[in-house]
């Protein structure tokens, strides 16, 4: 079923379905998640934002603006093993090549969400999310702090520091990012661990050095280099008062990860990334998550859906 929220948001549980087993203690999330209601109880909200156009600005392949119903497509089976509850806020929509309208969007649905002390999850979409998704965190931690410190984590191939001033796309919500911190006198702590020297310029690596980025490129991920990573983030989370983790999913190799805009040739496994993810969901301080680019029309087998279905799973499994 499908219902309009608003203008900009739809919800639509229809792929919300699996196997029910008939043993106790047996639930799977299509169970146990619940359309969001007003005053609901803290929990997991997942909110798709259904848009590609900057993936289309940023001349790659387009698709993901499907990627949110196969996301959750891919999660509704999974087993549950939260405490707490799990809601769908379903989807923020983006009409044509509108983006800032849609990010504004997405960032006002956020907003309350926060401050109703929920964990949202953005299902993406091309990574023009980060820079909804961030805002949308900013509005919230305003209203309530003159300078706080948003540590970003992105989990990505490409440093997205592209210089908007000519277009904005998913190639640069992190510039947009630094900007408004720029303008409203924040610090911007930034780290992007698993970019790739051979998709990222040198103009893109010197402006990351500019603005003092935590990088850990993707050669960096090696299992004997992996315990000296991880206290990395931990030291740069101990200096954030809130974290924001957005993963974009061509971080992960192209065969664990086919279906996204620009599948890596080397990337960073799942099995290597899920220790810092673990890092940030057990710090205290992840208020807001979001996963970008899984493009459906180029995916093999689900694969990309399964693995983006299984970072959710383990980013909410303490919940």
């Amino acid at each position: 079923m499908t219902t309009k929220r608003d203008n900009t948001a739809t919800l639509d549980m229809t792929p919300w379905q699996g196997r029910t087993d008939p043993e106790p203690d047996s639930e799977r999330w299509h169970q146990r998640i619940r359309p969001i209601e007003a005053g609901a109880a803290p929990g997991t909200v997942l909110v798709g934002f259904a848009s590609d156009a900057g993936v289309a600005r940023n001349q790659g392949r387009t698709g993901a603006a499907a990627g949110p119903a196969a996301i959750r497509r891919a999660l509704a089976p999974l087993a549950w093993h939260r405490q707490g509850p799990a809601f769908d806020a379903g989807d923020v929509s983006c009409e044509g090549d509108a983006l800032e309208a849609a990010q504004e969007a997405l960032a006002a649905r956020l907003a309350p969400l926060l401050d109703g002390g929920h964990l949202p999850i953005v299902l993406g979409g091309g990574h023009e999310v980060a820079y909804a998704s961030w805002s949308g965190l900013a509005r919230h931690v305003a209203a309530r702090e003159s300078a706080p410190r948003i540590g970003i984590v992105n989990l990505d191939a490409h440093f997205d520091l592209r210089d908007p001033s000519q277009v904005r796309s998913s190639g640069t919500p992190f510039a947009q990012i630094a900007e408004q911190c720029r303008a409203r006198g924040w610090p911007f702590r930034y780290a992007c661990l698993g970019a790739s020297r051979a998709a990222n310029t040198r103009a893109l690596f010197r402006r990351a050095e500019e603005l003092d980025v935590l990088i850990r490129e993707d050669r960096d991920f090696v299992p004997q280099r992996l315990d000296a990573i991880v206290r990395d983030l931990g030291r740069f989370a101990a200096r954030c008062d809130h974290l924001y983790l957005t993963i974009d999913l061509d971080v992960l190799p192209a065969a664990e990860a086919p279906g996204v805009s620009a599948p890596a040739a080397r990337g960073v496994s799942l099995a290597l990334l899920e220790p810092l993810i673990e890092v940030i969901r057990d710090s205290g301080k992840l208020r807001l998550a979001d996963l970008a680019e899984l493009n459906p029309a180029y995916d093999i087998d689900n694969r990309t859906a399964r693995a983006a279905a299984r970072l959710v799973h383990l980013l909410t499994l303490n919940g």
